[in-house]
């Protein structure tokens, strides 16, 4: 795992003058890059700046047009993945590749099992899995259960252990914390430094700027697809570096609209759904954003699904003012004006085969048309208003959304509640994966939102973002809704000291 055959005190990776073109779109326009031995490299852009283009070429997936790259000073030109692999390349996607019938051991073994006189030694695989899970800290995970079966959270803990296996020169990071607590987050940064201090480089891309300031030597940052800006990361300021991302100053990343809670427009009275939500209640106001915090597993996102009926409820109520509901399903929440945004955008929140203006009108197709015929050309012009007015980067509305980066088909996703129209949003983990930039237009199109008298549930991991959007705060432990305040009454460690249980009971009796 070390690098002694090379020369420490070359780059160990080389990138100089990178073209890559799809049709007439240029994603990257002659980047250039060098990390060197043991190094942490943060690559910063906003969505659609290029880096997983770059991030490609480099694993594999694409072929550069023109430009070169060299690996521990040798030409290198992987054919595919499996060659960047072998030759000690290894990237972790954001969207996870896993295969979610097979179990947590086969997947971070898979081509890669240990053999004896051409048999698999079942025996060393198994301590090699257990082995890469430790350097993350979860050597106690169950490897024989399928990973589908498992959180997204430790779906990429998996991921991370697979790349791991390999032993590489230079792992590449795709958003690894986004779906990490805050403790998986420690662990993972623990497992990095041990990587930084055997040679292991390691190309960090994060649109948490505060991660990339504290784990990062050296930074490069593209923007449309070009390299705009690089440097050590000890004399670089935040307000500088999202300066060279965006080509303009972000003063306020929480902008806050005026408004006002009003009236009680959904309430849910002790409601439990199993195997994670035990017990929750809690009231929404009209025009209140209302977020939600807690560890990875602590219920969220069941709380989200049990309001809006995608779980049944084992105890309890959900109660909606409003057009009565003839039953508790996903369809009548809908009719009842509520609108829910998953966190798994890939595998529940969009058609991914599907164009911009498909997934965009999914919900309120019967407005574009009658007796089961749709208007087209109405269609594609309502799904074009909202690119234009989220600035979704894409052709036009009739682009197949697969074809998007992460960060616009969030946009999108989002839209689509908008184009319902929902008069109470459920957002599970909205931001996930967007840049900077991009985050600062979803808070104020939420803060809008509320000063339009909706009422929105933010579910997020990344505590600032609650802390800086919501009237309320809510935070589960272990599946209960353990306390509710202001926004003004939290802090970041008070917020982890409830989310942990690290109260008593009486400290954190649920408002009204």
């Amino acid at each position: 795992m070390t690098a002694g055959f090379h020369d420490m005190n070359a780059p160990v990776l080389r990138l100089t003058g990178l073209f890559k073109s799809f049709g007439a779109t240029r994603a990257l326009g002659g980047v250039s890059l060098a990390i060197e031995p043991g190094e942490v490299h943060a690559l910063i852009g906003e969505n659609g700046a290029g880096k997983s283009t770059l991030m490609k070429i480099l694993s594999g997936a694409h072929t550069a047009d023109a430009g070169t790259m060299e690996l521990a000073g040798r030409p290198y030109a992987p054919s595919d993945p499996h060659d960047a692999r072998r030759q000690g390349v290894a990237m972790i996607y954001q969207e996870l590749n896993l295969a979610l019938h097979l179990t947590a051991q086969e997947n971070i073994l898979l081509g890669a099992e240990s053999a004896r006189a051409g048999w698999i030694d079942r025996t060393a695989s198994r301590a090699r899995a257990r082995a890469a899970l430790a350097q993350l800290g979860h050597e106690s995970l169950d490897l024989d259960r399928p990973v589908g079966a498992y959180s997204i959270a430790t779906q990429q803990i998996i991921e991370i252990a697979r790349a791991l296996l390999t032993q590489p020169k230079v792992l590449i990071m795709d958003e690894p914390t986004s779906s990490l607590t805050q403790a998986d987050t420690e662990k993972l940064f623990a497992a990095i430094g041990r990587l930084r201090a055997q040679g292991v480089s390691i190309i960090y891309i994060s649109h948490f700027l505060e991660e990339c300031r504290r784990i990062a030597d050296r930074y490069t940052v593209l923007k449309d697809g070009e390299t705009v800006g690089r440097g050590e990361m000890k004399t670089a300021t935040l307000d500088g570096i999202v300066t060279l991302m965006t080509g303009r100053e972000v003063k306020d990343l929480y902008p806050r609209a005026a408004h006002a809670p009003g009236a009680v427009v959904l309430e849910v009275r002790a409601v439990a759904s199993a195997p994670r939500l035990r017990r929750a209640t809690l009231q929404l106001r009209a025009g209140e954003i209302f977020g939600l915090a807690g560890l990875i597993g602590a219920g969220r996102t069941d709380l989200l699904r049990a309001i809006f009926a995608l779980d049944g409820l084992d105890a309890g109520e959900v109660a909606i003012v409003g057009p009565p509901a003839t039953a508790a399903t996903p369809r009548a929440r809908w009719a009842q004006g509520v609108g829910f945004l998953s966190e798994n955008r890939k595998e529940e929140g969009l058609m991914l085969t599907q164009s911009i203006t498909d997934n965009l009108t999914l919900t309120n197709s019967a407005a574009f048309g009658r007796f089961g015929w749709i208007d087209a050309r109405r269609q594609r012009a309502a799904a074009q208003r909202w690119v234009d007015e989220l600035r979704v980067k894409c052709r036009d509305a009739a682009q197949p959304i697969s074809q998007l980066s992460g960060g616009n088909q969030q946009k999108v996703a989002l839209a689509r509640l908008l184009e319902h129209p929902a008069r109470i949003f459920l957002l599970d983990e909205p931001t996930r994966g967007i840049d900077v930039g991009s985050k600062a237009q979803i808070y104020e199109l939420i803060g809008r939102l509320a000063a339009a008298g909706k009422a929105v549930v933010v579910v997020s991991s990344y505590l600032p973002e609650l802390l800086g959007l919501c009237d309320t705060i809510g935070v589960m432990c272990r599946g209960e809704l353990a306390a509710v305040r202001s926004r003004t009454e939290w802090t970041e460690a008070e917020i982890m000291r409830v989310a942990t249980g690290s109260v008593v009971d009486s400290d954190v009796a649920p408002s009204a």
